[in-house]
């Protein structure tokens, strides 16, 4: 019965991860931009909703509130941040250290207004019943399983069907390709920031209702992210929404040998694993000479 119900609250965390990764890996495959700042979107949007919910607005309201933040957060950094240092060839070390430093500050901030403590949202979502002897489950983990699968069907439809996706896909693959037929290169790095980090939006409002949100919880949004990105196979979408589901479980059933401290520690064993036995990742193509 443990195991059933690790494995259930590594399916909520999966598909937090597979969100948050889709999103980075949306935003790297398309404007092959390192951006470092991904996981300060997420915890923008996490507090937005978490401030909503205190002010007694209704739900559908914070949640489109916290998705504009995030969307607003990735559109500034791509036009106000990134692109200056492009338009000047700044180096990808440039272009990190300015990302990371946005991140520090804007953590600070949050810090300073919302207190550096653990907040939640508790909501009835939030309590768990039991659905078996001995296993219990949040309404949470259905909506965040049901949320995730409808926005990667969503995107999937998005990126294969509708021009602007299509688009955005020749943008990673060959951005001259892109000017040569008149498009915007700057316009479509925008909707893919913006797309990006909306992403991130539902996973947040899933972690205020379930484990809580903190100012520094950005950091490890990021590095789960980048994790999800290789061992997905960097490019690839898919990969990075299931490599992140598989590190939530990872995660959740690594419990059942290790102490909780050392539970995130599992899914960078996993990602060494990954670099050193298949560096091209799950979706990735092996490079061979």
């Amino acid at each position: 019965m443990l195991f059933l119900q690790l494995l259930l609250n590594g399916l909520q965390t999966g598909a937090i991860y597979a969100l948050t990764a889709a999103g980075f890996a949306l935003i790297f495959g398309a404007t092959k931009i390192f951006h470092v700042a991904h996981g300060i979107a997420f915890t923008i949007a996490g507090y937005v909703f978490l401030f909503a919910w205190r002010a007694d607005w209704p739900s559908w309201l914070g949640v489109l509130a916290s998705i504009a933040a995030a969307m607003l957060f990735g559109i500034v950094m791509e036009r106000l941040v990134y692109r200056p240092i492009q338009r000047h060839e700044g180096s990808f070390f440039t272009v990190f250290v300015a990302a990371f430093g946005v991140s520090i500050v804007v953590q600070n901030i949050i810090g300073m207004i919302a207190g550096r403590g653990f907040a939640t949202v508790d909501t009835p979502l939030s309590f768990s019943a039991e659905i078996l002897p001995e296993i219990f489950v949040a309404p949470m983990l259905w909506i965040a399983l049901a949320t995730a699968a409808v926005l990667f069907v969503a995107l999937t439809l998005f990126l294969t069907r509708h021009p602007a996706g299509v688009a955005l896909r020749a943008l990673a693959q060959n951005p001259d390709l892109i000017r040569t037929y008149g498009l915007s290169s700057n316009g479509l790095s925008v909707l893919a920031f913006a797309i990006g980090s909306a992403l991130a939006a539902p996973a947040a409002i899933v972690t205020a209702m379930t484990t809580g949100l903190n100012e520094a919880i950005g950091h490890h949004v990021m590095l789960i992210s980048i994790a999800a990105t290789i061992v997905g196979g960097i490019g690839s979408l898919r990969g990075a929404a299931l490599a992140g589901m598989m590190l939530g479980i990872a995660e959740s059933l690594a419990l059942t040998v290790v102490d909780t401290q050392w539970a995130e520690a599992v899914s960078f064993l996993v990602l060494f694993g990954f670099i050193i036995f298949r560096p091209a990742g799950i979706f990735g193509v092996t490079q061979t000479r």
